[in-house]
């Protein structure tokens, strides 16, 4: 059975991209496999480089395929930000209630009808040899008020989707795993894999 290794040890990245490649013929480890791969800097201008560098490091350093995502959110009255510095907003990477608090004091003030964002989700999947494919998927919001509902991680609470009325958080799995910017970028990427992978 042919293996991909997903290039992140982020344990909600990592659930959710494996569910979406579910009952395909490839063995499919994450970076949490291998503790001795360092980390990647990801300090490309945009979160295409980024997953591409992700990816191309990890594919060299394991010798087998790697599919990695960069992903996060841009908020247009900021000109985009927080962009590729989403998980590290506030300053310490991850600290999901530091980055939103600072996303809420910087929009404070700011009108309904000024507060449109998306999600970005950029994937690269790269070969040993360095061959790579890669795409993206996004979803458009608005930032709301004030954190709302449980699910989801990262910025899920702050991002409101209008034709639902609900944020990401307040969404079931099901439906986010539907719309949200990485559910459309795998399943560009599902169709590439079964199309250039058959059998």
């Amino acid at each position: 059975m042919p293996r991909l290794v997903l290039a992140s040890r982020n344990k909600g990245k990592i659930k959710e991209l494996k569910m979406f490649l579910a009952g395909l013929p490839w063995q499919i480890p994450s970076l949490s496999d291998f503790p001795e791969v360092p980390e990647v800097a990801e300090d490309g201008a945009n979160f295409r480089e980024n997953a591409l560098k992700k990816a191309s490091a990890v594919a060299k350093a394991l010798q087998i395929w790697a599919l990695a995502d960069d992903s996060g959110l841009e908020v247009d009255y900021l000109n985009g930000a927080p962009g590729v510095y989403s998980a590290r907003f506030a300053g310490e990477h991850g600290n999901d209630a530091k980055n939103n608090e600072k996303l809420l004091a910087l929009m404070k003030g700011v009108p309904w009808g000024e507060r449109t964002a998306r999600f970005r989700s950029a994937l690269a999947f790269v070969s040993p040899e360095g061959v790579a494919w890669t795409t993206e998927g996004t979803c458009e919001g608005i930032i709301t008020l004030a954190p709302r509902g449980e699910g989801g991680f990262g910025y899920d609470p702050l991002f409101y989707l209008p034709e639902y009325d609900l944020t990401m958080a307040e969404l079931s799995e099901e439906k986010k795993n539907q719309i949200s910017h990485r559910a459309v970028a795998m399943r560009k990427f599902r169709a590439y894999l079964l199309n250039e992978f058959p059998g």
